[in-house]
């Protein structure tokens, strides 16, 4: 799950998806109806890939308990922050992760996480990040192979041939 492009705007619901650039910020695209604005630079606004979770620990990254909710409830829809009271949310949260830090968390955090998990199981956009994170790896591994390579054995990027350097 690349949480790099989507983002929480203060004072706004919901997520947004960043589509473009411009000079004084950027223009996003709600992930609920698709609508685009612009998200100045004077806005306060953060990736959900910057955000984490106290805990008594660490801090755990939004991508972890976001994958945590999704284990808890099998692929499904979690509780609805709107409608759930917020001792429901408490016990639910507590269940994810027991280890946060019951003075730093609010039930407004807990709120937002959740809706926030919500819009991204409709969107299909949840993922294990431990995979993505062997996925990434395997491609580095491949390049580091090429690089520890001496001058000679390497191939061409161009056309895949090795190189003829020192080859006379």
């Amino acid at each position: 799950m690349d949480l790099n492009k989507i983002m929480t705007v203060s004072g706004k619901p919901g997520l947004y998806k960043v589509v473009a650039q411009t000079r004084n910020g950027l223009i996003a695209e709600s992930l609920q109806d698709g609508k685009r604005m612009p998200i100045f630079s004077t806005d306060r606004s953060s990736t959900l890939e910057d955000i984490s979770v106290f805990t008594y620990e660490k801090d755990m990254p939004l991508k972890e308990v976001l994958w945590a909710i999704y284990q808890k409830y099998d692929g499904q829809e979690g509780p609805d922050p709107k409608s759930s009271s917020p001792d429901e949310l408490k016990t639910a949260f507590e269940e994810i992760l027991p280890d946060h830090d019951k003075e730093r968390v609010h039930v407004s955090d807990m709120k937002k996480i959740f809706s926030w998990y919500n819009i991204l199981l409709e969107k299909d956009m949840i993922s294990n990040p431990e995979e993505e994170e062997e996925k990434e790896g395997a491609g580095d591994t491949e390049k580091s192979k090429e690089e520890d390579k001496p001058e000679e054995e390497k191939k061409d990027e161009t056309t895949g041939e090795q190189n003829e350097k020192g080859k006379e």
